[in-house]
């Protein structure tokens, strides 16, 4: 990962390599932001461009031995620790088991994510974490001589997910660190870091990309129109993985739309008959695509009270989805959000439960029939 591949962020990118070019590097940094800002591909970018040895003004050289080794992230002054899973049955587990799958992960996902990751190790309901093991494998590394650059770096993603006993076997280090050893730690949830750490890091601040930059990198690295691309970029919310989940869900999105659409159409008309064959057709999905769907209409109704509000800019809905919410929203107020979303919500709650999915979303059609009529009626 080079500066340049990263979306967005220039003048952050700026303050990074100014800190390389005058000598000013915190020893301990924190990336804290969303994983879809960018904050490990910026984590190591960075690192590059510190063990580069024919950088330029704006990036590293990439043909340098040191940006060669990065290239195949077995570069042995680059350490990296993230969550693992006992999924090898090991008896103390450290990152190193599961290095080569790292490697692989990292290679085919520019912008890692935690669910993604933990998708790519197949670890089920397994939550990865650090284990205090890892701690005793941070000290060993960076106890040793630096092999071929000036600095030894260890970037620490989800440093949050470091259980107490390993976050705390490593704070000596943090506070009074080897020379020239780097921490850069990665974390989208930084309040839930050892406060003692967090207090010795320097912070670095990863904003949500503007919307105007999500749009063009659609554009120029996905072939989206310019229209789709703005209308995705905003759903995104400054999140550039939401915007490539989007890009990837666009079927199974534009599946739910029609089937939200039809059921508020017969419930409004009561066509009974029509919702108990829309139910039998929700039900056929699967388990997992009808909770999705359950959370797509969640949203759509959401999105259908806020219609009503006038601020567009609120709204995050694809061009179709807005034009529908034009003349649905009205029979989306305050004299039925409430029962629609709770109907939604325990319908979920039913479906994760392995509750029958025909009895579940044909009783869910038939309250929307009461509830979309309850709303159409007069304040």
């Amino acid at each position: 990962m080079f500066f340049k591949d990263i979306i967005g962020h220039d003048e952050l990118k700026r303050r990074l390599i100014d800190t390389v070019k005058s000598g000013h590097i915190a020893h301990a940094q924190l990336f804290e932001g969303s994983d879809g800002a960018g904050t490990l591909p910026l984590a190591i970018a960075y690192a590059r461009y510190l063990q580069c040895t024919g950088r330029s003004d704006n990036d590293a050289c990439g043909t340098c031995p040191s940006c060669r080794q990065i290239s195949a992230l077995m570069h042995p002054d680059l350490h990296f620790v993230f969550p693992i899973a006992n999924k090898k049955q090991r008896k103390e587990p450290v990152c190193d088991d599961y290095i080569a799958e790292w490697r692989d992960y990292l290679k085919a996902t520019p912008y890692p994510s935690a669910e993604s990751w933990q998708q790519f190790l197949a670890t089920g309901n397994s939550q990865p974490l650090i284990y205090v093991h890892e701690a005793h494998e941070i000290i060993r590394k960076l106890t040793l001589k630096s092999f071929e650059s000036e600095y030894k770096i260890m970037i620490i993603w989800q440093a949050h997910l470091m259980n107490e006993a390993c976050a705390n076997a490593i704070l000596k280090l943090i506070e009074e660190p080897f020379d020239k050893t780097l921490f850069l730690l990665v974390s989208d949830h930084p309040e839930k870091i050892l406060e003692t750490i967090r207090s010795r890091t320097q912070r670095i601040k990863v904003p949500p990309l503007a919307t105007d930059t999500i749009a063009t990198a659609l554009q120029q690295r996905h072939g989206l129109d310019s229209q789709t691309a703005n209308a995705v970029a905003h759903t995104a919310a400054g999140d550039y993985l939401k915007a490539l989940e989007a890009i990837q869900l666009s079927e199974e999105r534009e599946r739910f739309f029609t089937l939200f659409v039809t059921l508020m159409r017969q419930a409004y008309a009561r066509q009974v008959k029509e919702l108990k064959r829309w139910s039998e057709e929700v039900a056929a999905l699967g388990r997992e695509s009808e909770k999705r769907f359950i959370g797509y209409c969640q949203q759509m109704l959401r999105e259908s009270f806020i219609y009503n509000q006038h601020r567009p800019e609120l709204n995050y809905t694809r061009p179709e989805e807005s034009q529908f919410l034009s003349r649905f929203a009205p029979f989306i107020n305050g004299a039925n959000i409430e029962e629609l979303c709770e109907l939604f919500r325990l319908a979920e709650r039913d479906i994760a439960q392995n509750a029958n999915g025909k009895i579940v979303f044909f009783d869910v059609a038939v309250q929307v029939i009461i509830l979309i009529r309850k709303g159409s009626q007069p304040a």
